[in-house]
């Protein structure tokens, strides 16, 4: 059977309300450290394959692990989180400034719709959470760990729950109620399951920081 964990990297500079400059080099916080510490130690067997996004909180997260298992393949694969406001206008901001353009962005509800240069589509986001799970299928390891993000993570549960047939308007309000609802916590996530046999991967419950086992 191959087993994936989805794991959400360590508390960031963002999550905890500090002005950044852009969404891919936020770092973490103290508290994020020993976050990722605590997730290494959690696991009890190595991991084959550890996934990372290119973002640097979850490289930083990840990087706990990988020490703890170094015999463990370490790939940097597109798992990074949604970036759909345009990036040169977040420089500098807060979650807390950002939130009239968020609110704004959901409601127009439109899965093609993008906010500017360097943004993507929610149509294009969920592709992308698509192409992450085709392949998850297609690596022989059986034990596998990802750093990734909240939002990405429930997308790809998301898919694999709701099996949407049709990427409209109600879809991502569908999804955006979905991931409101899962919030995923730092350091938390869940497990994938798939066996040799099965179309299709199987969702787990949700796993607290440390749970992972």
């Amino acid at each position: 059977m191959k087993r994936v964990r989805l794991i959400r990297h360590g508390e960031s500079a963002a999550n905890v309300g500090l002005a950044t400059q852009d969404h891919a080099s936020i770092p973490l916080t103290p508290r994020g450290y020993e976050q990722a510490l605590d997730v290494a130690r959690s696991f009890s067997s190595a991991p084959e394959l550890i996934v990372v996004s290119p973002f640097a909180r979850a490289q930083i997260t990840a990087n706990a692990t990988a020490i703890a298992f170094p015999s463990a393949t370490v790939e940097t694969w597109p798992v990074q989180e949604f970036t759909y406001l345009e990036p040169e206008r977040c420089v500098d901001t807060t979650v807390a400034q950002r939130k009239n353009w968020v609110d704004a962005y959901w409601s127009k509800s439109d899965p093609a719709y993008c906010d500017g240069v360097g943004a993507e589509s929610f149509s294009e986001f969920i592709a992308r959470a698509q192409t992450f799970l085709n392949r998850l299928a297609e690596q022989h390891e059986a034990n596998v760990a990802v750093f990734s993000h909240g939002q990405f993570m429930n997308a790809v549960a998301w898919l694999v729950e709701r099996k949407p047939n049709v990427l409209n308007g109600h879809a991502m309000s569908d999804w955006r109620s979905y991931e409101i609802e899962h919030h995923v916590q730092n350091g938390g996530g869940f497990v994938l399951s798939k066996m040799a046999s099965d179309d299709a991967w199987t969702l787990g419950k949700r796993i607290a920081l440390g749970r992972f086992q």
